[in-house]
């Protein structure tokens, strides 16, 4: 090409003898650029897949719950566990001594214990549903 401009077959870098471009370099090139191009798509479709993405954070959101549950029901557990040694412990003292009368003579105390018991015991049985 005159006036200064690029001929196609120097952008190349391969043309033949008469200066026309080597048909099976361009037909190389254009099969690259579109597999550059389908990559890129495929990258922009990714990024826009709201849906997937939504799944995504609902799945690493659930996860997350499910531990916190775990560890809450470890903590309700360790709960339950101490306030029984401690009902056991108060039990044996009252046996042998003044506080057992009073016990004896106001239960309200001893109920609300167990009542404080049972609904710890409720909850991990809840905390356990929810897990499966």
């Amino acid at each position: 090409m005159s006036g200064g401009g690029i001929d196609m077959s120097e952008k190349n870098g391969s043309a033949d003898k008469n200066g026309k471009p080597d048909v099976a370099a361009l037909r190389a090139e254009i099969k690259q650029t579109r597999a550059d191009l389908g990559e890129t798509v495929q990258a922009l479709a990714a990024k826009a897949d709201v849906k997937a993405r939504a799944k995504e954070q609902v799945e690493q959101t659930r996860q997350r719950v499910r531990a916190q549950a775990v560890e809450a029901g470890e903590k309700v557990r360790d709960v339950a566990f101490l306030a029984t040694d401690r009902v056991r412990h108060a039990a044996v003292e009252a046996r042998g001594s003044e506080a057992g009368e009073r016990i004896r003579r106001n239960p309200v105390p001893l109920a609300a214990v167990l009542v404080g018991l049972a609904a710890v015991v409720g909850v991990i049985l809840v905390v356990r549903g929810r897990r499966r």
